[in-house]
């Protein structure tokens, strides 16, 4: 699993092996963290996605490959897009040919829904056109892309899940608005919201993506698979900064709004009726027990001080 000590993959791993499954991960902790995976039976190797020969060895006897690891900043891929197309389209591509060359079965691929879709009437789904607004956008699109040429040319069993937007435990380093906004609560400083509040996103529990991701590494699914997993509730940043509040119980904390930054959606969320269908995936978390419990985890494990 590639990126496999960061937000996602911290409670993926449990998952996986839990449910039995051997699991190796392969990180360079830019944004992930061993200790995130202490007492956990995985093996960790230290890699970068772009190194050929530590890829070449880390998959070696791997029949499946998860594949995480990722620049997942809109904002850092429009100050930095050569630094975004590195990760996303070359380390995406080292990944896809490194198992081409392992005879690696599956590939199961972290792609995203609003940053890939556009701006676009939600909900959108796996027929909306493409229209990234964003080099982050643009780089999971062409991800995808490789993913189905290696299905189609060389019979690699590929499936990228388009993430809603994902928070909850292990989320510390994640750059997103849920995690700003509780450290502006837990520091007394404004909730700074960009825009006019009305933008929104699809808040999807990670519990519910890691399942997904579990769905597909294990069902019998086509390659060339692209499927959206979300919660299908559209959330406002006015509405997010509530609910944050709320989890809080800091119902009047200030909020400051700025202006609209450049390479981010509108509105967006999605369906998930197609992955219900193809992987029986239905999200089991709500969100405002979900942000709660996630505000409660940040609690315990990140403002300690």
């Amino acid at each position: 699993m590639t990126g496999g000590a960061g937000f996602v993959g911290a409670t993926l791993v449990r998952r996986l092996v839990n449910s039995g499954h051997f699991v190796r991960v392969f990180d360079n902790y830019t944004t992930g963290d061993p200790a995130h995976l202490d007492g956990v039976d995985a093996e960790l190797v230290e890699g970068d996605i772009r190194d050929v020969a530590a890829l070449d060895k880390a998959l070696d006897g791997l029949d499946s490959v998860i594949h995480l690891a990722a620049a997942g900043s809109v904002v850092m891929s429009v100050e930095d897009p050569v630094s975004n197309f590195d990760v996303n389209v070359v380390g995406t591509f080292r990944v896809l040919d490194a198992a081409r060359r392992a005879g690696v079965e599956r590939t199961v691929q972290a792609s995203t829904g609003g940053a890939l879709i556009g701006d676009a009437t939600p909900p959108v789904d796996e027929l909306s056109l493409p229209r990234p607004i964003s080099p982050y956008g643009a780089s999971k699109l062409a991800g995808e892309g490789y993913a189905h040429a290696f299905a189609k040319t060389y019979g690699l069993r590929t499936v990228a899940l388009r993430f809603a937007n994902v928070y909850g435990p292990w989320s510390a380093r994640k750059q997103g608005a849920m995690t700003k906004f509780f450290q502006a609560l837990h520091n007394g400083d404004p909730i700074i919201i960009y825009g006019d509040g009305t933008s929104s996103r699809d808040y999807t529990h990670v519990d519910d993506i890691s399942g997904a991701l579990q769905l597909a590494l294990e069902n019998d699914v086509p390659g060339g698979t692209v499927l959206h997993i979300a919660s299908g509730v559209e959330t406002t940043v006015s509405d997010l900064a509530s609910l944050c509040r709320a989890a809080a119980d800091l119902p009047d904390h200030p909020i400051e709004y700025r202006p609209k930054r450049p390479g981010e959606v509108d509105r967006n969320f999605a369906s998930y009726d197609l992955a219900k269908q193809v992987l029986g995936y239905t999200p089991s978390i709500s969100r405002e027990d979900g942000i709660r419990s996630t505000w409660q985890w940040f609690q315990e494990e990140v403002f300690t001080d």
